[in-house]
């Protein structure tokens, strides 16, 4: 069945090649061969994001540039994988990671995984305070502190406090826009609209 699929592929391979530059052909031959790797290893991953990083040696293009009109060739055959794995090709969605694998600057691409893991960190610990699906009743008692097992702990309130202080967005040149978000200095989105509020109200609720 292998052996079938890959020759419906190379099929479309070959009509994707008609008419097209050089240049598309390699690309297209990159991709192929990535791809058929995929499937020979059984995994079922053909994402743009995954066949564009396995593939970067070999002149398969960013994500973004395959997502382009001028990719349309390249995602259909890359999706003829997926649907031949049993799959679906991979996209973004908003609260998906794999934009930060276009941020073009290295520097940046660290700091950002570095923050998402910190804010998933956070995201657990939260859930852990208050788990999904609970009942939540608000007293206006401001007396009333909350147990010493539900609030951060120093080096956790201290990591969120660095995240929204002044030294950390000077430090990286960042800065925030009228939506909300925060941007460093190319435009990039770091932090997306209302995390800075949802760190504020977590250092004065925990």
């Amino acid at each position: 069945m292998r052996r079938a699929a890959n020759m419906k592929n190379e099929d479309l391979l070959l009509k994707l090649k008609e008419d097209a530059t050089p240049r598309t052909k390699k690309t297209l031959d990159a991709i192929y061969e990535v791809c058929s790797e995929q499937m020979e290893r059984g995994v079922s991953d053909f994402s743009i994001v995954t066949i564009s990083r396995l593939g970067a040696k070999r002149g398969v293009p960013k994500p973004q540039s395959i997502r382009n009109k001028s990719g349309e060739k390249y995602r259909a055959l890359i999706e003829s994988f997926s649907d031949m794995a049993g799959g679906n090709v991979k996209r973004p969605s908003p609260s998906g990671d794999d934009w930060v694998e276009e941020i073009a600057s290295a520097k940046h691409k660290l700091l950002v995984r570095s923050l998402l893991s910190d804010l998933k960190n956070a995201k657990n610990k939260l859930n852990e305070i208050i788990p999904p699906g609970s009942r939540i009743d608000v007293y206006d008692h401001r007396s009333q502190q909350a147990g010493e097992e539900e609030k951060l702990s120093q080096q956790e309130r201290r990591a969120l406090e660095y995240l929204i202080s002044n030294e950390f967005v000077g430090k990286w040149n960042f800065r925030a826009t009228e939506f909300g978000e925060v941007v460093d200095e190319g435009g990039q989105v770091v932090f997306k609209a209302a995390t800075i509020d949802a760190i504020k109200k977590a250092l004065n609720n925990l």
